[in-house]
């Protein structure tokens, strides 16, 4: 039999397998928590981490903990040829979901809860991949290591604490975006800024409070403002205009002379703010309509609805908007807001196009947040461009229409994927451009003939790189 055939006929069947495998990942929520001992980014990634550590022994792999930073599952101990690597964390559920995101539930071909696409189920996708080419008993000249993180979310600060200490293979893959490859990711900044002020004498109309926002990378579906002595009627008109032109809801409450507006826009990756409806843009759009106080914090929201205005998802009025050929566009979006009694701080993600550059992106950031008198802290990261002619990458390309039937091409995005910071290394899969996922919105979902499809273009890659 041809190698397609025999990994083939190995995944066959393995449905319901695949699913019992990934449901335990599924229920554990975890998100970004607290620091203990052992538990680098929290109780939640660390169960994650035990979870699929368990997984990896059971379908015969030898595994062991990074000091609760990454797991590792070692296919046959041998020098490493090719790391694939996923991660274990998710973002926030957010509201809306139709289910539980902390049970997979299945309808069909379709699995939904968090994680199932980004990036549990690809990993279980991997992992199976491991195990196929082992008990296919296919010889290998070098290892494959799936390196299982838990920080991909908030900086991938696992995967600098592990490869400060290890090696990187000669070839790395990523099951972190769609087929076919992404060897093109887009530079990134994403500044945190602030300006704090003496508490303000007690007015009218005055705004108290204002929070919006999940994580850096996430385009916002909520945002909320208190406010004193305003009436719902007094908002009812401005809000329905708001709506109107943005899509975002709003729902006005009144309690002891405190008027509470909810904002509910759509969430979305940061990377495509242009698929959302920003909860903190609208409401900012919103406070510009209302007879509020003019103090400090009400300057404060004139001054970001300026520089934030809603729909402006390319960083045109902050001055940096620019595009290329390959990359396209600069996508902005103001990802977290928190206004209060004394200060505000807030923090946009921008994924920068091919001809961004410190001076032209961070410094002309810096110097229009340093004219208001707000402080700015954040780095520019470069692009992540690797060669899509390179007979690694033409090993992938051809795997993958071999199995999916489908072209090959590579292609850039706005989205940094566990590989950014990994010498030549590309995302390849898990999932189809034309399949939404739901990426870090509600109701995440995934195909598990998707999915299991991945396992066998990741089986076919581990035999043909990794082959005796």
């Amino acid at each position: 039999m041809t190698l397609k055939e025999q990994i083939h006929n190995w995944m066959a069947g393995r449905e319901d397998e695949f699913v019992a495998a990934l449901a335990p990942l599924i229920a554990i929520d975890s998100t970004t928590g607290d620091a203990a001992p052992g538990m680098p980014f929290g109780p939640g990634p660390a169960a994650a981490l035990d979870a699929a550590l368990a997984l990896a022994r059971e379908w015969g792999m030898k595994t062991w903990d990074d000091e609760g930073y990454v797991g590792l599952a070692d296919l046959n101990g041998q020098e490493d040829l090719l790391h694939i690597l996923a991660h274990l964390d998710i973002v926030g559920a957010g509201d809306h979901w139709d289910t539980d995101p902390f049970t997979l539930v299945r309808e069909g071909d379709l699995i939904y809860g968090r994680g199932t696409d980004d990036d549990k189920g690809p990993a279980v996708a991997a992992l199976l991949a491991m195990r196929c080419i082992k008990e296919l008993g296919i010889p290998l000249k070098g290892n494959v290591k799936l390196i299982l993180g838990t920080d991909e979310e908030s900086g991938s600060k696992d995967l600098q604490h592990y490869f400060a200490a290890h090696p990187f293979a000669p070839y790395s893959i990523t099951p972190d975006t769609c087929f076919p490859v992404t060897n093109v990711e887009k530079a990134t900044y994403g500044p945190k800024f602030s300006k704090t002020w003496d508490a303000q004498p007690e007015m009218a109309n005055q705004l108290l409070f204002l929070k919006g926002g999940i994580r850096v990378n996430v385009a916002p579906g909520n945002c909320t403002v208190k406010i004193r002595s305003l009436k719902a009627a007094d908002v009812a008109s401005a809000m329905e205009e708001v709506s109107a032109f943005s899509g975002v809801t709003f729902e006005a409450s009144e309690e002891n002379d405190i008027l509470t507006i909810e904002a509910t826009g759509v969430q979305a990756h940061a990377s495509r703010p242009y698929e959302g409806k920003n909860a903190i843009t609208a409401m900012l759009e919103l406070l510009m309509k209302l007879p509020l106080a003019d103090d400090a914090a009400f300057q404060t929201v004139r001054e970001l609805n300026k520089l934030f205005p809603y729909g402006d998802n390319d960083g045109a009025a902050l001055g940096i908007a620019m595009e290329d050929e390959v990359a396209g566009k600069t996508t902005l979006t103001l990802s977290l807001l928190e206004i209060g009694a004394t200060g505000f701080a807030g923090q946009f993600d921008s994924r920068d196009s091919l001809s961004a550059t410190p001076e032209n992106t961070k410094e002309v950031v810096e110097k229009v947040f340093a004219n208001l008198g707000w402080s700015c802290t954040g780095e520019f990261n470069p692009a992540h461009v690797v060669d899509g002619n390179s007979p690694f990458v033409k090993i992938l390309l051809d795997t993958y229409e071999e199995f999916s039937g489908r072209k090959g091409y590579c292609e850039a995005i706005g989205g940094g994927t566990y590989v950014h910071h990994i010498p030549g290394g590309v995302a390849f899969g898990a999932g189809e451009h034309d399949f939404p996922s739901n990426l870090h919105s509600a109701n995440e979902r995934a195909k598990i003939s998707q999915l299991l499809l991945t396992a066998e273009i990741y089986a076919a890659v581990i035999a043909r790189i990794c082959g005796a």
